[in-house]
């Protein structure tokens, strides 16, 4: 804010701070920053109820349509330490990465945990995903881990990283309020294994069903890569391998599809329990 309390303008597209947002697109340079952006005023705030405090913040008052909400959010970010910028229309839609921005776009850190950073319950339930590739599928994965109440989402020898904005445009802000981690296979089957949490693999090649396996204990859900599923290694070390029964013709789900079939079982199961 300049000392009159108002923020400064922004109204070129070639202004210097909108394009060092255009590059956080690219994952070299979001690996190199620990850098990525949040659009979207509902991703926004909820990024911020979980406790994120924006590195900088860029509204435009000609897009946004949330009133005093966004008016609040504006505000409480100044507080929190964050450069604020207005920014006019014409500069906004050029450094927004989606159509119809809502006009909100913020700098936010990005995760750098590894499972060693994570703190489980006695009862856990986690989500291991495995060299999955598109950031839709991991958005959507972790939509079905917040609603489910995963305690933490590991991505496994990952394609694309959880700052991804695309990642976090398709999970709705809910990369930031669920824990997330990257770590290679090998190192997160031996944290889990530390951790006494057994491992369900999802898998076509087995006659288990996905609802004949006890998930009422501290588990791990592993789903893997959208073209060859998981890894021999992966399969190798789990508890269980269980499939989810298919009458059509496909031979696989989606793999956020999959990962949200089994986390509702183990609600289903958890909640005859009283523990959901």
């Amino acid at each position: 804010m300049s000392a009159s309390g108002q923020p400064p303008v922004i109204t070129s597209p070639a202004n210097p701070r909108l394009k060092a947002l255009a590059a956080l697109r690219r994952r070299r340079v979001r690996d190199t920053e620990g850098l990525t952006i949040v659009e979207g005023f509902e991703e926004l705030q909820l990024a911020c109820r979980s406790g994120v405090v924006p590195r900088s913040l860029y509204f435009c008052p000609e897009l946004t349509r949330a009133g005093e909400e966004g008016a609040s959010l504006v505000r409480q970010a100044a507080a929190a330490g964050a450069e604020v910028f207005e920014v006019g229309r014409a500069a906004f839609e050029r450094a927004a990465y989606r159509e119809g921005p809502d006009g909100f776009l913020a700098v936010v850190a990005t995760s750098r945990r590894r499972c060693t950073d994570l703190t489980l319950p006695e009862n856990a339930l986690v989500l291991v995903c495995e060299g999955v590739e598109k950031p839709g599928n991991l958005g959507a994965m972790l939509r079905s881990a917040d609603a489910a109440g995963v305690h933490a989402v590991i991505a496994c020898d990952p394609v694309t990283d959880w700052g991804n904005p695309n990642v976090v445009r398709s999970s709705k802000g809910t990369v930031f309020t669920v824990p997330v981690a990257t770590d290679p296979a090998l190192a997160t089957l031996s944290w889990l294994a530390d951790q006494s949490v057994a491992v369900v693999a999802s898998t076509p090649d087995t006659d288990v069903a996905h609802t004949d396996v006890d998930y009422t204990g501290a588990v791990a859900i592993v789903v893997g890569a959208e073209k060859d599923g998981l890894t021999a290694g992966t399969l190798g070390a789990a508890d269980h391998r269980v499939r989810i029964p298919m009458a059509g013709q496909a031979n696989s789900l989606n793999v956020s599809t999959s990962a949200a079939v089994l986390l509702y079982e183990v609600v289903r199961q958890r909640r005859v329990l009283g523990d959901f």
